[in-house]
């Protein structure tokens, strides 16, 4: 343990590192300076190593506990980790993801000042939530344009219907005067996706539930919030990692606290978590083959990347300018 800092912990880049861990049924501890979990077998007990230095995101699900020894190393290594219910997504009489983050000074404040340079102001927080619906239209396009097994499903971004949606998305959002009419455009966005991801792989009679049955057969609906969740650890991360606290979201603001997550989140869900949860949902897939699915495609697509580059392309498209004109006067 004394052979590691927290700055040795630290050498690969949030935006690039590869895996967020969602556990079950088993114990979190520290051994031998690494940290591990620890399943019980049948005739023997296992463990097993958490690459915490390239770790973005650990979920402890049903049936966990970690001890303070694994939360001081992985607060060292700028790990986030929450709790939360099974498969990722909550149950009845059971709480959302509380994201438990390091208490690190030494993050970066000039994200969260260019944040606060427009934030106040209702017309420039409208136009950065603008900013970043343009942005999630872009990756969408972009995701469903390269990604050939998504093209062999049918999710096309050129097709007909695809592109009047989008038409008509960009439209309404250009022509928003408030955050509840973007709210509003992107309901109906997201129900055009639904419909065609639903037809695409012969899913009929879909209705969106955002907290399905316990034991819910509809796979598509458990599939959407576990990417969802899986999603909402990105953005966690993401702003976590620039210093802006949750609270300042441009469109989700007024229901909820942590509104900033969602924002973010939604930059990347409709351009892989939407399409995937009904693909593997047509192949029966098993949570943890989706989970898998989706984490590739969140690797391959470079989908922390993309969020840390438009948060802070918005966060100092202001910050920047005022700077660089009170350095010429």
């Amino acid at each position: 343990m004394d052979d590691f800092s927290p700055s040795d912990l630290k050498t690969i880049l949030h935006s690039k590192r590869a895996n967020i861990f969602y556990l079950e049924y088993c114990r979190v501890m520290q051994k031998d300076g690494r940290v591990l979990y620890l399943t019980e077998a049948k005739n023997e007990n296992q463990y097993f190593n958490i690459p915490i230095a390239n770790t973005t995101v650990l979920m402890l699900g049903n049936g966990t506990s970690i001890t303070q020894a694994a939360m001081r190393m992985l607060a060292q290594a700028g790990v986030l980790v929450g709790f939360c219910g099974g498969g990722g997504t909550p149950l009845y009489m059971a709480c959302e993801v509380e994201w438990l983050t390091p208490q690190s000074e030494y993050r970066p404040t000039e994200y969260l000042h260019g944040w606060m340079k427009f934030w106040f102001d209702d017309d420039k927080r409208l136009a950065a939530a603008k900013m970043m619906q343009q942005q999630r239209i872009h990756f969408l396009q972009q995701v469903w344009t390269k990604n050939s097994d998504l093209k062999t499903e049918g999710f096309n971004a050129n097709d007909p219907q695809i592109k009047s949606a989008l038409d008509t998305f960009h439209q309404r959002t250009a022509a928003a005067t408030k955050p509840s009419d973007l709210l509003l455009t992107e309901a109906q966005l997201t129900k055009v996706l639904y419909k065609y991801a639903a037809n695409n792989t012969n899913i009929k009679d879909f209705s969106r539930q955002h907290q399905p049955e316990k034991d819910s057969s509809d796979k598509a609906n458990d599939f959407l919030n576990h990417g969802n969740y899986l999603a909402y650890g990105l953005a966690a991360s993401c702003l976590w990692v620039l210093g802006i606290p949750h609270g300042f979201a441009l469109m989700h603001g007024k229901t909820r606290r942590g509104a900033l997550v969602f924002d973010v989140a939604d930059l990347i869900k409709d351009a892989i978590v939407l399409p995937w949860a009904f693909v593997c949902a047509k192949e029966n897939a098993t949570e943890q083959e989706f989970r898998q699915q989706v984490l590739q495609v969140f690797t391959n697509h470079k989908a922390l990347d993309f969020m840390f580059d438009t948060v802070k392309t918005v966060a100092l498209q202001h910050y920047l300018a005022e700077e660089i004109e009170a350095e010429q006067l």
